[in-house]
């Protein structure tokens, strides 16, 4: 069950997220924009922002649930990137060093927004903000792959905040239970139990979907 449904979840949002990269190893040349960028490079830090634009929008958008909320995230992330950057130590993994900018931006943005703000997909999509995530030009695919995203936002959105951010960074950023714990500053064994948690409120959401288009 849990393999199946992490596939599940993974084919509805295709967009990868920082796991892409976390675990490729050093790359020298990232090493020498941040070192550059920390010497006051402005340039060198635009090229950083370029390398992870795209990456921190779209786990933003997983963790808060729509696009504004989470390009506004984007926006604090990289300003916290640039405050604390000199404060950076070669020794850390930079992606890991980021996810936890990333999940405290969206933790103080969650916290400040009304409950029921997170966005439908119909209402995203007709503004044309989540062109980005994919679009294959065949329009009855295009359709399939819209119905998928609406459904995985809305499951997402039946999880507390404790259990969406485990789920996004295990189940979706495909991350380790200890690197996730490490990064909310929980134990493995919470870690373990909140996703457990969403992963049934998940099929739950799933199977009660299902069943109202089978009536």
């Amino acid at each position: 069950m849990p393999g199946e449904l992490v596939a599940e979840i993974t084919r509805m949002i295709e967009e990868p997220g920082l796991a892409a990269t976390y675990r490729k190893g050093p790359d020298c040349a990232l090493w020498q924009l941040i070192e550059s960028a920390k010497l006051g490079d402005a340039a060198a830090f635009e090229e950083i922002m370029v390398r992870y634009q795209r990456r921190v929008v779209n786990t933003a958008w997983r963790m808060l649930g729509n696009r504004e909320d989470a390009r506004d995230a984007a926006q604090d992330v990289f300003l916290r990137v640039f405050k604390y950057l000199k404060s950076y130590r070669a020794s850390e993994d930079f992606d890991g060093w980021l996810y936890r900018i990333i999940v405290n931006v969206c933790r103080d943005i969650a916290r400040k927004r009304p409950p029921a703000a997170l966005a439908s997909y119909e209402t995203e999509r007709e503004s044309g903000d989540l062109d980005v995530i994919g679009d294959r030009g065949d329009i009855e695919e295009s359709a399939i792959q819209s119905e998928q995203r609406n459904m995985i936002v809305e499951a997402l959105a039946s999880l507390s905040t404790k259990e969406r951010e485990a789920l996004v960074l295990r189940d979706l950023e495909g991350l380790s239970t200890e690197e996730v714990a490490r990064l909310l500053g929980s134990s493995q064994t919470t870690v373990r139990s909140q996703i457990s948690s969403a992963r049934k409120k998940i099929k739950i959401f799933r199977d009660r979907l299902m069943k109202q288009r089978r009536g």
